[in-house]
């Protein structure tokens, strides 16, 4: 990877910002690609690196947004030959008639900023949370619970303050949607503060308190193991489908074939396109496009 490649993924990473990385892992010539050659994939579908030729790259940004998606990583094989495509457990084999005669391996890795965990206090427990977090997958940030603004896609908020700023915290977290939240504190004190909660009976409920699964924890860090235990627990949970959504009109597909050449290529970022009798058609490259143009009822119906 570049010098200035390798500086844009690190800021995504501090930023949070999902991607993928593209890497080439081995390159048959003739290609315009090389081993180590990499890319990212944003997103949106918008590229930046060099992976190989147009073809290529469409092939990695579909399958990239594919793994930003799913999380798994992939190895995608494009190979020349009829468009086709193959896909197998960890790995995805396109045939692509725009191929130059090379083949390429590409392996795809999301990189998704891990699961954001909120924590208010300075307490031991509170401190206790943040060293556990990163070696469970978490990254806790300490935040001031009368100012904090939770986001709905945070893994969980644990108020650990112990009387302060306990309730601006709990009701900004459950008004947000966060999936986990909790107090730290004993029964009698945890049944005080969620009365004076003002949310609705069904989200004061959903606040965990005493914090924790019960494993008889006692110290600040025993405690702090059970409330990320309580937490994994609770996001392998299968989650309650929401009430339907008002009818919508439908996004538009995340992929499509090329009508001239029968490749599968991806509709997000700026893809090539064009219309014919009010249907629009995508192409992996600017040659599918000028044939499709120069006899568009040859190919209509076929993308």
């Amino acid at each position: 990877m570049t010098t200035d490649l390798t500086a844009q993924a690190a800021e995504l990473v501090r930023a949070r910002v999902p991607f993928a990385q593209a890497t080439v892992v081995r390159a048959q010539h003739p290609t315009s690609a090389h081993a180590g050659d990499t890319a990212l994939v944003f997103p949106g579908g918008r590229i930046e690196g060099f992976v190989g030729g147009t073809c290529a790259e469409d092939s990695v940004r579909l399958y990239g947004l594919r793994v930003l998606d799913s999380g798994e990583p992939v190895l995608l094989r494009v190979l020349p030959g009829p468009a086709s495509t193959v896909e197998e457990d960890g790995a995805v084999t396109v045939a692509n008639p725009c191929a130059s005669g090379g083949a390429l391996e590409i392996f795809l890795q999301p990189r998704r900023p891990p699961p954001r965990v909120l924590v208010v206090g300075e307490t031991p427990v509170a401190s206790a949370l943040v060293a556990m977090a990163e070696p469970a997958g978490f990254a806790a940030e300490v935040v001031p619970g009368a100012s904090v603004a939770p986001d709905p896609d945070d893994a969980g908020l644990v108020v650990a303050s112990h009387g302060r700023d306990e309730e601006p915290a709990l009701e900004a977290a459950l008004r947000a949607g966060v999936p986990y939240v909790a107090l730290v504190g004993s029964r009698i004190r945890a049944a005080s503060v969620l009365g004076r909660l003002d949310v609705p009976d069904a989200d004061r409920a959903r606040v965990r308190s005493p914090a924790g699964l019960d494993i008889g924890a006692r110290s600040a860090g025993e405690i702090a193991l059970s409330i990320l235990a309580e937490l994994v627990a609770e996001r392998a949970r299968p989650r309650v489908p929401l009430p339907a959504a008002p009818t919508v009109p439908a996004p538009p597909p995340a992929s499509a074939v090329d009508p001239v050449c029968g490749m599968t290529v991806s509709t997000a970022g700026t893809p090539l396109t064009a219309e014919h009798a009010g249907v629009t058609g995508y192409f992996c490259g600017e040659h599918c496009r000028a044939a499709f143009l120069a006899d568009p009822d040859r190919y209509a119906g076929t993308g």
